[in-house]
């Protein structure tokens, strides 16, 4: 069976950009988690207001389910909180979390470098404040996003091996 990837991280980690080398690597479907958002979700956000649980809720539900009716599928999602990933997880056994790590200056630097995005620079700290990290959780992968891409792409490889 043909596992099924989250690429996660708050904003400005690069989960597009190595998801989409993930899924060319392995040859599977990627979806950025972004483009399931309500329009409401991404007004918010546009607006710089912060997310709540109740927001996120549905949003998360759509990409659970999405996971459900695939078999090898690459998944950009934030995924900030344990609870978030617990309804990930529900129903898709073999899922494998892939967690692009960074420190706030460079998330920072990102994020002020993009542009034509709806989350902004400003939204960094609420997300992190939210974020989890999931020390505890056996189907994580750890990456650096200090590395290449090519580098991340290569440690996601042997860990998924």
């Amino acid at each position: 069976m043909t596992s099924n990837y989250i690429i996660m991280g708050v904003s400005g980690s690069g989960k597009t950009t190595v998801g989409l080398a993930l899924a060319s690597l392995l040859d599977l479907h990627f979806i950025d988690g972004d483009d399931l958002h309500p329009a409401a979700n991404k007004d918010k956000m546009a607006k710089g207001i912060a997310l709540q649980d109740e927001d996120r809720q549905p949003w998360l539900e759509t990409i659970r389910d999405t996971l459900q009716q695939s078999e090898g599928i690459v998944i950009a999602c934030s995924s900030l909180k344990r609870v978030y990933r617990d309804t990930l997880r529900q129903g898709n056994s073999g899922l494998k979390f892939i967690y692009l790590q960074g420190d706030k200056a460079t998330l920072k630097e990102r994020l002020e470098q993009r542009s034509g995005h709806f989350m902004k620079a400003n939204m960094l700290d609420s997300q992190l404040a939210t974020f989890e990290i999931p020390v505890s959780e056996n189907d994580v992968i750890f990456v650096d996003i200090n590395q290449s891409v090519d580098q991340q792409i290569l440690m996601i490889r042997k860990a998924i091996d």
